[in-house]
């Protein structure tokens, strides 16, 4: 059963659901605590605060002029949405047979997501610490890894990747879902971009405190996926990296 629509920064169900569809609901849907720490923190602040080392170089890239966090919000639970939820909460719900047809349920599960003024999709993945690159798929059960790992083989073939590259569930699977969901929603006309976040001088989680250290961190993560350093979704996936530091002291009451 499909939630037919989202309501944007409600914690509200939608309406005309029975027990089954409040329940993947809640599943596409998910609450999250009030971060003390770490990325989710941060990614809470930055959006909360609209962090112009956030929003700006997004607006750069994109050629937008204002850009709209749908997620994460205290006034929806802080919640993170997946699958046909994040769809809807874009305004891209007419591709949830496509995605159900691409994708296994439960897919990425994002730390944010936005919209320009353009009508740019903002995808978000966020981190504080490199330890956080590493993502095997320890957690997919056998079908979906063969469902999956079909994807991939595809999407690394049109990327140029290496033939000697590791397999993507493997080692970094959740930079692979991430740019193969990149790759469905352009493939599909919509003007996406995947915006990975990466801050620096995190002292509670002794993070990276420089912009090198993630470029060196991410170095690795390219070339053992077999990426070449430009392909066709590069273009469209944005590195930023603002710095805590400038942050650190809590919003005035």
């Amino acid at each position: 059963m499909r939630v037919p629509y989202i309501f944007a920064g409600s914690s509200r169900l939608p309406a005309g659901l029975g027990r089954g569809g409040a329940l993947l609901f809640m599943v596409m849907r998910i609450e999250q605590p009030q971060g003390r720490r770490g990325s989710l923190k941060w990614i809470q602040r930055a959006v909360a605060e609209q962090w112009p080392t956030l929003g700006a170089p997004i607006l750069a890239a994109t050629g937008g002029n204002d850009l709209r966090w749908h997620s994460p919000l205290a006034a929806d639970a802080y919640a993170e949405y997946r699958d046909e939820a994040c769809l809807g909460l874009l305004g891209q719900l007419h591709l949830a047979d496509a995605l159900q047809n691409f994708w296994p349920a439960r897919g990425p599960q994002w730390d944010a997501l936005g919209k320009t003024d353009t009508g740019a999709v903002v995808l978000v993945e966020a981190k504080a610490q490199i330890a956080e690159l590493f993502s095997p798929a320890t957690a997919v059960g056998e079908a979906t890894r063969v469902r999956v790992d079909a994807v991939f083989d595809e999407l690394a073939t049109r990327l140029k990747a290496s033939p000697q590259r590791a397999p993507w569930t493997g080692h970094f699977y959740q930079f692979a879902n991430r740019i193969a969901y990149l790759d469905f929603l352009r493939r599909h006309g919509v003007d996406a971009w995947l915006v990975l976040v990466n801050f620096t001088g995190d002292k509670d989680t002794q993070g990276p405190s420089s912009e090198e250290a993630w470029q060196a961190a991410y170095q690795v993560v390219w070339h053992v996926m077999g990426l070449p350093k430009r392909h066709a979704l590069s273009p469209y996936l944005l590195h930023v990296h603002p710095d805590v530091g400038m942050h650190e002291a809590p919003p005035p009451a």
